[in-house]
């Protein structure tokens, strides 16, 4: 015997106890009871007893203290596994990559401000998969002043991995007002967030010819267009050591 549930359009289904029979080369099904007053969830009970299975009520022998999500996380972590993410910040495995993999992973799946990412990664399966559910803010800042050492290398493997001699290489440059007054690199300039007044921060990225970033560059908030051109070309034959690209920009910019 079995449990057999079958859709019935609009109306909730049919929940069937029913047995096969085989004749012959034909198996004819037999239905002994119609169970469909019962819901779904006694429906699948009665499937489990039938198959020998033993019902347990977790609530009976389980108290429940925290629940994490996993299921986004795991996804994450498997695309940055597979696009070899931690080789590409370092090439051993080390405490501060992987708190700048979970600092990373943390900005996609609930991106908040710095200060919050420590208990983003506590709230998550991310600190316990890394090993990092016991970092704080102070320790996230000294990996990312240690990341921020690693650049030059983490963009010539980029480039590596994603320019060619002779091939396009996109670049643009963009804004980001900026609030305070200590940074040496905020000044007033071509606003582009529509916040007129406010000091800004300028930063060109460069990508190959589908749009996957390669490098970025900051620079002071007054600087023109034009101005950071040279150097990203210079960026292109000293640190990435190409000696044809094809550079592709806004009319603007090259002018």
């Amino acid at each position: 015997m079995y449990i057999d549930i079958v859709p019935n359009r609009n109306s909730p289904p049919a929940i069937l106890l029913r047995e096969s029979v085989r004749k012959g080369k034909k198996v004819i099904k037999k239905t002994i009871a119609n169970l469909s007053s019962l819901s779904i969830e006694q429906a699948h009970a009665i499937r489990m007893i039938l198959k020998g299975e033993r019902l347990i009520r977790p609530g009976d022998h389980f108290d429940i203290l925290n629940s994490r999500p996993l299921g986004h996380i795991n996804a994450c972590l498997t695309a940055a596994t597979r696009l070899k993410i931690g080789q590409l910040i370092a090439s051993k495995r080390s405490r501060k990559r992987d708190l700048v993999v979970s600092m990373s992973i943390s900005r996609i799946v609930d991106p908040e401000s710095k200060l919050a990412l420590s208990r983003n990664i506590k709230n998550t399966t991310l600190g316990s998969l890394l090993e990092t559910d016991d970092c704080d803010e102070k320790q996230l800042y000294e990996a990312m002043g240690w990341l921020l050492a690693r650049q030059d290398g983490i963009e010539k493997k980029l480039a590596g991995r994603h320019l060619r001699n002779g091939g396009r290489v996109l670049y643009d440059l963009s804004s980001s007002y900026f609030e305070g007054r200590c940074c040496p690199l905020a000044a007033l300039g071509h606003n582009r967030d529509g916040k007129k007044g406010k000091l800004q921060v300028n930063y060109g990225l460069i990508t190959d010819d589908r749009g996957c970033p390669i490098s970025i560059s900051v620079f002071p908030g007054n600087t023109s267009d034009p101005e950071t051109l040279i150097p990203q070309v210079e960026r292109l034959q000293q640190n990435f050591n190409f000696s044809s690209v094809v550079l592709v920009g806004d009319r603007g910019m090259i002018s």
